[in-house]
Order: C-alpha cells, then sequence, then structure tokens
C-alpha cells in the first residue's frame, strides 16, 4: 500500500493544522505523496507547491480545502484519475461526490489522520 501515492490537497506549514500533521505522519509511515497549499513552505522535509503540477500514478487524494476552495480544483482532481478522495473533516461536499462518482473515483469522509494511525491508510 505505502507504494501508491498520495496527494496532501491544502498542504500548510502551520504545525497546529492538521494538514500539516498528516504530512509529517506520511512521512513517518513512509508513504509517498506530493503537497499542493496555497503558500509554499516545507513541512518534514517535503517542499509544498503552489500551482497544480501535473500528476500521475496517484492513489489518494486527501482533500484539506473548504468546499469553496474545491471547485477550482475539481476538473484537477477528476483529470488526475485518483483511486479515492478523502474528504476530511470540514470538506464535506456532496456536490462533488457525485461529480467524483460519475468518473468511478471512490469518495470517502474520513479523517487522515485517524485511518494512517490506526493502519487503516
Amino acid at each position: 500500500m505505502k507504494n501508491k501515492k498520495t496527494l496532501v490537497l491544502g498542504a500548510s506549514t502551520k504545525p497546529d493544522r492538521y494538514a500539516y500533521k498528516v504530512i509529517e505522519l506520511l512521512v513517518e509511515k513512509g508513504h509517498s505523496f506530493l503537497a499542493i497549499g496555497q503558500n509554499s513552505g516545507e513541512v518534514a522535509g517535503i517542499k509544498i507547491q503552489t500551482k497544480a503540477i501535473p500528476l500521475k500514478n496517484i492513489d489518494t487524494i486527501t482533500l484539506y480545502l473548504n468546499p469553496l476552495r474545491q471547485r477550482d480544483y475539481y476538473n484537477y482532481i477528476v483529470e488526475s484519475k485518483p483511486k479515492r478522495v478523502i474528504f476530511n473533516p470540514g470538506t464535506e461536499n456532496p456536490e462533488f461526490y457525485q461529480l467524483l462518482q460519475l468518473n468511478s473515483i471512490e469518495v470517502e469522509v474520513a479523517c487522515s489522520l485517524m485511518l494512517l494511525t490506526t493502519n487503516q491508510y
């Protein structure tokens, strides 16, 4: 499972943010991933990109963007063809669930931190 790539969308360099904590945990657990956020920076040695970079072979996208900010990424996410998108607490978006499901992308409403901590990621 660990060789399956993740995208953290809404990454943050602020240590009190869940997006920051999930990056630390992904590094600790040895997962390969990319991070895109509003501000560039680095977390646990991982560079945060500020632009939507081309994606290949993405298994999971874990969202840390509110539903309004997600709209800018609808096409980007669908075109990336991930296996699943995890909607973390505060990112729930039924409109987007439908679009993803229409494109055969699994929707998971969960907390990535909990999934990683309990080895269910």
